[in-house]
């Protein structure tokens, strides 16, 4: 299987899900994004979605 480089950050999670959760309705704090963006990455980590590169 080929491998590509896409490249996800916790903000671009905590702004994927703000807009989804504005959409559905709820009113997400900021402290609550930050917390689960940051389980979300791990959650794709844990499952060899994504793999964590340390920024030089």
């Amino acid at each position: 299987m080929n491998e590509i480089e896409i490249i996800i950050d916790t903000e671009d999670i905590k702004e994927f899900l703000y807009l989804n959760l504005i959409d559905r309705g709820f009113i997400p704090e900021e402290n609550f994004l930050e917390e689960i963006s940051d389980i979300f990455f791990d959650y794709l980590i844990t499952k060899n979605v994504i793999d964590e590169l340390n920024e030089i």
